[in-house]
C-alpha cells in the first residue's frame, strides 16, 4: 500500500462522507489521523479502517461494535479479529433475516389492504 497521506478534504471526497462524519469518527476513536497544526492527514492505515467502517455500517453494525472489532486487531491480532468477525457476521445475518421476514410480512399486509381498498372503491 502506498505511503501517500490524504488531507481531510481528500478523505471526505474519497469516501463520500461529510466533514461532520469524518470528525465524528475521529471523536469516537474510530480514526486517528496525524495532525500537523490544525491540519489532519490520513495514512493508508486510516483509509483501510475507513473502508472497514463504511462496510460495517452498510451491513448494519453499530459504530461501537465496529470500534470494538477494530480494537481486537490492535490488541490480539488478525486471527482473533477474523474469529470475532465471523461471530459478528453470524449474529448480523440472523438479525437481517429477521428484518427481512418482518418486511415481507409488512409488504404482504400492505398489499392486501391496498387491494381491498381498491376493490371497495371500484364497487362504489
Amino acid at each position: 500500500m502506498s505511503d501517500t497521506k490524504l488531507s481531510f478534504k481528500e478523505m471526505c471526497a474519497k469516501f463520500d462522507v461529510t466533514p461532520r462524519t469524518l470528525r465524528y469518527y475521529e471523536y469516537i476513536e474510530l480514526l486517528q489521523p496525524e495532525r500537523q497544526g490544525r491540519s489532519r492527514f490520513y495514512s493508508p492505515r486510516e483509509c483501510a479502517r475507513m473502508t472497514l467502517i463504511l462496510r460495517g455500517r452498510k451491513f448494519g453494525f453499530a459504530l461501537e461494535e465496529i470500534r470494538q472489532w477494530l480494537l481486537i486487531y490492535e490488541h490480539e491480532g488478525t486471527e482473533a479479529q477474523m474469529q470475532s468477525w465471523i461471530e459478528l457476521a453470524d449474529r448480523q445475518l440472523k438479525e437481517l433475516a429477521e428484518q427481512r421476514t418482518q418486511l415481507d410480512e409488512a409488504i404482504d399486509e400492505l398489499t392486501t389492504l391496498r387491494d381491498e381498498t381498491k376493490v371497495s372503491l371500484e364497487k362504489g
